[in-house]
């Protein structure tokens, strides 16, 4: 090691609390209520050479996709104050809503860094408000496609004037640029308290330090193979997910030959999404306590054949796979492990006119442990935002909480019960369209070793019963119910 352990434990407590002030910046700058108080947003630090060295315990699926784009803008020509965004899907984003914004570091006239941005935006313009169509066919219909390109005010203004309520867009595109400036001025500090070369070195230590605490956590787990199989629940039929994971001493290697290939529907998912779904469950099997960066990914090899539903080619429609397909992924990968699963669905919910749009996730149930019960109304798996308290949603949308309670008995029996979901009705006060992206509504969220499964989920608008993709319309006075699903129990009920 060319830095001392003592040191390096200290260094690598500096990079992740970087990471966890530019999201702090970001959140408490941010004006929509989907950044601001459901926090879905993520930041993190890249090297020079675009290696993901450190992240803030944020969004799943936002972190493991990042790497893609910081990817997609390294060969660019970069200065100082010049700031990078973009959110094509197929050059380095997730789906459209996700914008990122990267920018470069320097010191002493020397590119230094990355410092990164994720956020869920509100809307991003496209014929539906929220930009959350449940049934969009290709990216056309989900938004504003941003290539990588320069992110100045002209970029500010003209990218937020494709979008509904630009004012807020503006906003919130100036909380990511604050965010890496303020990722800039503490990283500067550290380079000016340790040196260029120590940083360096602990950049490459911080990697090579995850490499091997990952390898060692996989050495425990029994060679052979694990297969694995689930379903995604389209609009027009099933969608098979197929795994076959390969445990060889210090090596994982999870292949999704067989899977479903790319279809009509927006439950595409780009690589980045797969891999970072990937990488989440490994974490999960491994131990979270691992400096969450490139290195504890080395030992992972992820295959999903281009073409695929975990692989898709441009320009099929990926909104709805970045949300659910992710979840099913990482769900995939534990169940092949042997692990209950939760209710492996974000539960997306969007309103809106052409004046307000209100997006959400909902929590759920989570699969019971070997040794404990699993947790209930959380945020589980590629999800790990907060909900929108019932005051902020009430005072700035037109809408009344009715009720929002756990879903009591839904999580499956066992040794160790599965979480229960959440019921969360909502009531128009003015007329707004509704689009439902949701899972678990034909398919129970597993148990394991004998545990029972736990209860799907529900869609009801004024007690009638709404598919798990759904688009239309709430009259004023109409209500809309989500019931989440349970989790999965855990051994066999005593």
């Amino acid at each position: 090691m060319s830095v001392d352990p003592v040191e390096l434990q200290v260094l690598t407590g500096a990079l992740r609390a970087v990471c966890e002030e530019m999201g702090a910046v970001l959140i408490r700058s941010a004006h929509s209520a989907n950044i601001k108080e459901r926090r879905d947003a993520s930041t993190a630090l890249f090297d020079p050479a675009g290696q993901m060295v450190m992240q803030a315990e944020h969004i799943p699926v936002h972190l493991g996709a990042m790497p893609a784009a910081v990817a997609a803008v390294l060969a660019e020509e970069h200065a100082p104050d010049r700031s990078w965004i973009l959110n094509d899907p197929y050059a380095g984003g997730t789906h459209l809503p996700d914008i990122t914004v990267i920018t470069p570091l320097f010191a002493d006239e020397r590119l230094i860094a990355f410092a990164a941005s994720r956020a869920h935006h509100a809307d991003v313009g496209g014929p539906t408000p929220g930009s959350m169509p449940a049934d969009s066919r290709t990216l056309e219909d989900e938004g504003v496609v941003i290539p990588p390109r320069v992110l100045d005010e002209p970029a500010i203004a003209e990218l937020s004037d494709q979008m509904r309520r630009p004012d807020q867009r503006r906003a919130d595109l100036r909380a990511q640029l604050a965010a890496g400036r303020v990722g800039g001025h503490r990283l500067l500090e550290l380079h000016e308290r340790f040196g260029a070369a120590k940083l360096e070195d602990a950049f490459a230590e911080v990697l090579d330090y995850a490499e091997r605490r990952t390898r060692a956590c996989i050495e425990e787990l029994d060679d052979g193979r694990y297969d694995a199989r689930d379903v995604l629940e389209a609009r027009d039929g099933d969608l098979e997910i197929a795994l076959t994971a390969t445990v060889h001493q210090d090596r994982l290697t999870l292949d999704f030959t067989g899977t479903a290939p790319q279809h009509e529907g927006n439950l595409n998912c780009p690589l980045a999404v797969t891999r970072s779904a990937c990488y989440f469950a490994i974490r999960v099997l491994t131990d979270p306590d691992i400096p969450p960066s490139a290195g504890a990914y080395r030992p992972v090899e992820v295959i999903a054949p281009e073409g695929c539903l975990l692989n898709a080619r441009s320009p099929a429609a990926v909104v709805g796979g970045n949300v659910e397909t992710s979840s099913r992924v990482a769900d995939v990968v534990l169940r092949a492990f042997g692990r209950a699963l939760g209710q492996g669905t974000m539960n997306n919910v969007t309103l809106g006119s052409e004046d307000v749009v209100y997006y959400e996730t909902i929590g759920g149930g989570q699969g019971a442990c070997p040794d404990a019960d699993g947790p209930g109304g959380v945020h589980v798996a590629m999800s790990n935002t907060l909900n929108t308290p019932i005051e902020a949603l009430e005072l700035e949308f037109p809408l009344r909480m009715t009720e929002y309670a756990l879903r009591r008995g839904s999580g499956g029996a066992g040794a160790h019960r599965g979480g229960d979901g959440v019921i969360r009705e909502l009531e128009a006060l003015a007329p707004l369209s509704y689009s439902l992206i949701t899972e678990r509504r034909r398919h129970a969220p597993p148990g394991a070793h004998g545990g029972e499964d736990g209860q799907p989920g529900r869609n009801l608008l004024d007690g009638e019963e709404l598919p798990a993709k759904a688009v239309g319309r709430l009259e004023k006075g109409q209500r809309l119910r989500i019931e989440t699903p349970g989790g999965g129990g855990y051994g066999r009920p005593s």
